[in-house]
């Protein structure tokens, strides 16, 4: 019988690429989302994309009842938790919502997950927990302290599914801690689409490529890098995708919590990227320089050895395919 996995916010960018790469191994995805920040066309490009049926289930994964009735009508086996707020520029201005949203909803998630007797969960984690790193690359033993409420709220999350995993060893928890991801799947049928402006790199600079957008400001021009702004690990959201498939097969066979980088252990200048971009799109890409902004680092770039090791998963695609896919989406995006 084909494993059923549930993908909380797998209309979002990252979720919607989860579930394409679910499918191609196998398993049988299927959707809670509440579209806040994707939209309900994304559900039958994945069954066209993927040649399946992909259910969807709208609603809120605050709601405990929904969920729990969800896990046991579909019988499913395992959730990959990637539904929450994101941005890490809001989440200062609007921390209320963020620890509502992204604590509460994984309060609720896991107390359903419990009700159903599913116990197995991929968490979608982010680099944001290290914070102000002393040293880079970053291993999954550095010091944790987050700059942001984003930030928090994810190692808040992680702490709380550690003790889950502590008081019951059925858990089988994987935390993996995203860096940048970016760029779009290869068929240019699925990418970055937030509702609002953007708040991340990749999809600026295409809106500015697109002249959807005037300009991409640059948060920082005197952080201690080489050229002055700031220096992200930037990985292909397919890349991290597939991670997410080994990390599954990694929890068939290793209980308790395992603890993850996912990036390419490369970082690029945001002046490096935009000059990537450049190429991809063949134009020109108006920049101006901004001040620092609240909760952002000079460097973050990961240790990715452990995936490695432990998923026999490395990240294969480079900045400039990532750029091109990304460029590709917002061409079909357009069209």
């Amino acid at each position: 019988m084909t494993d059923k996995i549930l993908v909380t916010g797998g209309a979002g960018y990252i979720g919607s690429h989860i579930v394409i790469e679910l499918s191609a191994a196998g398993y049988a995805p299927l959707i809670v989302d509440d579209f806040s920040n994707s939209s309900p066309s994304v559900v039958p490009r994945l069954s066209e994309i993927t040649g399946h049926d992909v259910p969807c289930v709208t609603g809120d994964i605050r709601d405990r009842r929904l969920l729990a009735g969800t896990l046991s009508e579909h019988a499913v086996a395992a959730v990959v938790h990637c539904a929450g707020l994101k941005a890490v520029g809001e989440s200062e201005s609007r921390p209320l919502a963020y620890y509502d949203s992204n604590i509460g909803g994984t309060i609720a998630l896991a107390e359903a997950m419990a009700d159903a007797g599913v116990k197995t969960i991929v968490f979608s984690s982010s680099a944001t927990v290290y914070g102000q790193a002393g040293s880079n690359p970053i291993a999954e033993d550095a010091p944790l302290m987050p700059e942001s409420v984003y930030g928090r709220t994810k190692l808040m999350i992680e702490q709380l599914l550690r003790d889950l995993a502590r008081s019951d060893p059925a858990w089988r928890v994987a935390l993996l801690r995203y860096f940048n991801p970016a760029g779009a799947h290869a068929s240019g049928r699925i990418g970055e689409a937030p509702s609002a402006t953007p708040n991340n790199l990749m999809p600026i600079l295409a809106q500015v490529g697109a002249g959807k957008l005037p300009e991409i400001a640059v948060f920082g021009s005197d952080w201690p890098t080489p050229d002055g702004t700031g220096v992200r690990d930037y990985i292909h959201v397919v890349d991290l995708a597939e991670a997410h498939v080994a990390a599954l097969a990694h929890l068939q066979r290793a209980a308790g919590v395992t603890t993850l980088n996912l990036g390419t252990s490369r970082g690029y200048s945001v002046l490096e990227a935009i000059a990537a971009f450049e190429r991809a799109c063949s134009k020109p890409i108006t920049r101006r320089m901004a001040p620092r902004r609240a909760g952002d680092v000079a460097i973050c770039v990961a240790d990715a050895s452990a995936a490695r090791v432990t998923l026999g998963w490395v990240a294969r695609r480079g900045l400039d395919a990532m750029c091109a896919d990304a460029w590709r989406w917002q061409l079909h995006r357009d069209a």
